[in-house]
């Protein structure tokens, strides 16, 4: 052993060894600028508007929020990025093929199958939470959001799934992830859940239903008609009332007024009357027959029953005429047979 170790020796040729020192003070500069570049290459880094970073040192998390330029120390401290934007994923149908899959495929309460699409939108709401909390925040959020999207369709009938009932599906399915979020604390939080469709699974199933939405469209629309109908009618009906309202006041008032001067030609007459009892008496009675029978003659007969004499009721009421003696006696005879 020690011989061949001593030709080993013997071999290396002397002018290498006079080298060797040289060409380690020229390789070290080299080595020594690599290392800092490398260094000075990983001790700064950037965070965009959207995003913030976790910085480990030495395994104790911190959370950077501000953007822009940071620095770190090489191999002390270690950063992780995380998109704070809103992200989404489909939930019974593929984004790229826009198929359904079997996560959609659900039943109601009253055991009815039904296709339910949903589409689901979340942010990391802390990012240390969302990197050193779980394994994968994401997959945690879709295991919630089918479950509780399950026990939600569970409750409802697949007349409310499909028509009516969608809103109050959606919040209440919404209102249950994140409860369970906040319970499990992952740093991930839900913005929005939304139904994109929901269909029955078979082809005749679906066109009932169809039917049955028009029908509800149908009748939709019939109260919509019938409601502006009312809302047309009603006004031109208080204007008609008011119309009548206001005819009948002036009517009202005619009436008054012409009662009142019923009153007042009443009064003169009974002033007239007191005057003058009997000549009063007489013009009323022959006005009063004039406009009842106005073809009427009088009949005048003598006390002995001998003469009669006809004469017409005009003679009687006419002004300004003078009658003959003999008509005047008739005229007295026939008044106070009357009487």
């Amino acid at each position: 052993m020690a011989d061949k170790t001593t030709s080993t020796i013997e071999v290396t040729p002397p002018e290498i060894k006079k080298k060797s020192p040289k060409f380690l003070i020229g390789v070290i500069p080299f080595v020594l600028f690599f290392i800092v570049a490398i260094m000075m290459t990983n001790s700064a880094y950037t965070i965009k508007e959207q995003e913030q970073a976790v910085l480990e040192t030495l395994g104790m998390p911190k959370a950077v929020t501000e953007p822009g330029l940071h620095f770190k120390i090489p191999f002390i401290q270690n950063v992780r990025k995380v998109n704070t934007t809103i992200q989404g994923f489909a939930i019974g149908y593929n984004t790229e093929t826009d198929l359904s899959n079997d996560d959609a495929l659900m039943i109601t309460s009253d055991y009815n199958f039904v296709n339910v699409d949903f589409y689901v939108e979340y942010r990391f709401s802390d990012p240390v939470k969302a990197v050193y909390a779980s394994d994968s925040p994401v997959v945690i959020l879709k295991n919630i959001t089918q479950s509780c999207i399950r026990t939600v369709i569970g409750s409802f009938s697949v007349d409310d799934v499909l028509t009516t009932g969608k809103n109050e599906i959606q919040a209440a399915i919404k209102s249950s992830i994140i409860a369970e979020l906040d319970k499990q604390d992952i740093g991930i939080s839900l913005v929005n859940i939304t139904i994109q469709d929901a269909e029955p699974p078979t082809a005749e199933v679906m066109e009932a239903f169809k039917a049955v939405e028009n029908a509800k469209q149908g009748k939709e629309t019939m109260l919509n008609n019938a409601n502006k109908y009312k809302n047309e009618q009603i006004p031109n009906a208080q204007a008609q009332a008011d119309k009548i309202v206001k005819d009948a006041e002036a009517q009202k008032t005619v009436r008054i007024n012409e009662a009142a001067g019923d009153v007042a030609r009443f009064n003169a007459m009974y002033s007239e009357y007191i005057k003058n009892p009997e000549v009063t008496k007489r013009r009323m009675f022959y006005e009063t027959m004039e406009d009842v029978l106005p073809d009427l003659k009088v009949v005048i007969e003598s006390k002995d029953g001998k003469t009669q004499t006809v004469y017409p009721l005009d003679s009687f009421t006419s002004s300004g005429t003078s009658l003959p003696e003999s008509n005047t006696t008739a005229n007295d005879t026939n008044t106070n047979s009357e009487e």
